[in-house]
């Protein structure tokens, strides 16, 4: 089973100054609007990435650009002036090409399509809104989140702050079945609302590793720091496609059902040069290139989990009033409010495990000639991608780290 997990929570505190209906048209079962979005989606996934790869250099990096993204625009239908065109803007976003009605709309189908209609992995979903006692949230905001997004909204005394902690990492703990605990810490007393924006994801590989070939090997963090990895391998059938141009090579490997993880291997020396070339157009042309062919590939077993303070990448991508004292969320309460903090958590386990049926097919015929060997044993990138939608943006400098 490979699982990954997401969570990104909003903090909106209480200022210290002193001053509906969907577009039913679809295309190929993803609705127009849903549609319409995907080049802002991923185009975000990319920024962000760059933003935390920037700031965090040598480190893993694992984050889900779309529940981040969902927990914004679930915040801008509170946002005005300056502050609500900045995080639409910040979300990659074209006001000038699309309509603010579009983006939510669009936001419903698209996550109402990832969460439905494959029996084979499973997707959840959701957000929450934990709502200070007495702060009453303004009925126009209320009815476009109910319109909008599939949100719990649940009273919370944030004026005793261990006791708001405990019911949020509650209810954390039990969305991502007990994967993500004690999410918050330290809640402010001033604490007005809080926004959770979360992701559960499983899969089978549709065609497993076989654990018997998982064998110790090393794997080059760095040109000081080898490490000894688990690794798995399998000889067999690949979508893959050596991009010469960019010094990579692009290896899909497919779950059952919808869902389709991407790993890119830089040449040794080239992971900047990749990273700063990474865009739609070249995520759009790595999924047309990859070509079916024989391979054997290794790619590292890993537990893995991160977690990211997202004030001051975000602030970078152009979202920043809503942080400070100019922050205008008065179509959310009549009280002045900001974003304190943005904590996002995300897990990823990756392992051999497949279906029994894949299991049991794992004979496959191949060509008499070897083929060649694809040995994911340096830093490498990774994306999960369901109806093209990043679900995980990740990049593994140490599998080996948990």
């Amino acid at each position: 089973m490979n699982v990954a997990i997401s969570l990104c929570l909003i903090l909106v505190g209480l200022c210290t100054i002193t001053q509906g209906h969907h577009d039913g048209d679809t295309h190929n079962g993803t609705s127009v609007a849903a549609l319409k979005l995907h080049p802002s989606t991923v185009h975000f996934a990319l920024e962000l990435y760059k933003e935390l790869s920037s700031a965090s250099p040598g480190k893993n990096i694992l984050f889900s650009p779309i529940i981040i993204s969902a927990a914004f625009s679930l915040l801008s239908l509170g946002a005005k002036s300056a502050t609500h065109t900045q995080i639409l803007e910040g979300l990659s976003f074209n006001l000038t090409n699309i309509q603010e009605k579009e983006i939510h709309n669009g936001l419903h189908d698209l996550l109402s399509a990832l969460t439905h209609s494959d029996n084979e992995i499973k997707l959840d979903i959701g957000q929450a809104l934990f709502v200070r006692e007495q702060l009453k949230l303004l009925p126009e905001f209320l009815d476009h989140v109910n319109a909008h997004y599939t949100a719990d909204i649940l009273p919370a005394k944030f004026q005793e702050p261990k006791e708001a902690e405990k019911q949020i990492n509650d209810y954390v703990e039990k969305k991502t079945h007990g994967k993500i605990m004690d999410l918050v810490k330290d809640l402010a007393p001033e604490t007005a609302l809080v926004i959770i924006s979360y992701i559960l994801f499983q899969g089978n590989w549709e065609k497993p590793f076989d654990p018997q070939w998982t064998r110790e090997e090393d794997f080059f963090v760095d040109q000081n720091t080898t490490v000894r990895v688990p690794m798995m391998q399998r000889m067999g059938w690949f979508h893959y496609y050596f991009d010469e141009e960019l010094s990579c090579v692009v290896v899909r490997l497919d779950y059952s059902g919808t869902a389709k993880a991407f790993f890119v291997l830089p040449d040794a020396g080239k992971s900047e040069q990749l990273e700063k070339a990474l865009s739609e157009e070249v995520l759009a042309k790595w999924a047309e290139k990859v070509q079916r062919n024989t391979a054997q590939v290794h790619l590292p077993k890993f537990n893995m989990s991160t977690s990211y303070e997202l004030k001051e990448p975000l602030k970078k991508l152009g979202i920043t009033d809503v942080f400070s004292d100019h922050a205008d969320l008065s179509g959310i309460t009549d009280q002045p409010l900001k974003v304190s903090k943005v904590t996002h958590k995300a897990v990823l386990a990756l392992d051999e495990k497949g279906t029994v049926a894949a299991a049991a097919g794992a004979v496959e015929a191949m060509p008499m000639s070897m083929p060649p060997t694809i040995r994911f044993n340096h830093p490498f990138l990774g994306f999960i991608v369901r109806n093209n939608v990043v679900l995980f943006a990740a990049k593994i400098v140490d599998p080996s780290e948990s």
